[in-house]
């Protein structure tokens, strides 16, 4: 959908010649996105923990498309990251980062501190309950706290007319449409394709870390999907006997240790017994150290 307003297409054609600003002060951020509203544009937001790769870009091409005025936030949030997480090391690239949305037209990267984000006496969070709890949250307790409070600060920060979020993270942006429609958020979200490798391997930041024998031991989770969404595509009924496949040739693959593959239910991530006419496979596993998430949807 996109916007045609003349003054909504003046912004389009400034982001498109390069004009890309970076904030860190928040005040800066606002005066920028109302000066935008202002002239009638549309708000775009890809909200990212920079370490930008395609997946990323899909969504700032998603956002250049259908707004006039695209923001893209970079922010390693500590909040959703455990105690013994990889927060220290997450690949932080600003300048590539910068580079790459500036190609893309993006009009502002908004880049806080910690301490703008969390001050000192900062004492409320965000739960969103069930969600929280289950499958990514069982296996990393407080994380989706963590994810609910930056992305509802982030959405207060920047005030966007459309957020946009990546289908690989699948319980999140189920967690985070949950937040919006229970704190009534004038937002809407656009949940955009995952992006894989042309092996199969759906792209992350983490993936970075891999060495190539590693990488080899990660392709088993998008091939348990694989195999999933072929055995139902042959017939097949008989959900946990599906499941039993996925996790035994995850368990088979050297170096990997598997947290979890199931099959559920689309919006409530609940397992289910019987097939339905839409359902959600889901795997997350270590490859020696790296943890790696994966989705797909399948159809009967």
């Amino acid at each position: 959908m996109r916007c045609y307003h003349h003054r909504g297409e003046r912004l389009r054609s400034k982001a498109l010649t390069g004009e890309l600003k970076l904030v860190e002060i928040t005040e800066d951020l606002r005066r920028e996105v109302a000066a935008a509203r202002a002239e009638g544009g549309r708000i775009g937001l890809v909200p990212t923990m920079g370490a930008l790769h395609e997946g990323h870009l899909s969504l700032v091409r998603a956002a250049r498309e259908q707004c006039d005025f695209v923001v893209v936030t970079i922010f390693v949030n500590p909040a959703q990251f455990g105690p013994h997480e990889d927060f220290g090391q997450y690949p932080r690239r600003l300048e590539s980062d910068l580079a790459a949305c500036r190609e893309l037209g993006v009009d502002l990267v908004y880049h806080p501190a910690t301490e703008s984000v969390y001050p000192e006496e900062f004492k409320t969070f965000v739960e969103v309950e069930e969600l929280s709890n289950m499958l990514e949250g069982a296996f990393r307790p407080g994380h989706f706290r963590g994810v609910a409070t930056v992305v509802l600060k982030l959405f207060n920060r920047v005030c966007p007319d459309v957020a946009y979020f990546g289908r690989k993270d699948y319980q999140q942006q189920l967690l985070i449409r949950r937040m919006c429609a229970d704190f009534d958020l004038p937002i809407s979200l656009q949940i955009c394709p995952i992006v894989r490798d042309e092996d199969g391997l759906a792209l992350s930041s983490r993936n970075s870390y891999l060495t190539p024998q590693q990488r080899r031991s990660a392709l088993a989770l998008s091939q348990s999907l694989q195999l999933a969404r072929d055995q139902f595509a042959k017939g097949a009924t008989n959900v946990e006997a599906v499941r039993a496949l996925m996790r035994a040739h995850l368990n088979e693959t050297p170096g990997v240790e598997l947290d979890y593959a199931t099959i559920a239910h689309p919006e409530s991530l609940v397992e289910i017994a019987e097939p339905l006419p839409e359902m959600i496979a889901l795997v997350a596993a270590r490859v020696d150290a790296i943890r790696l998430i994966d989705n797909m949807l399948l159809k009967t």
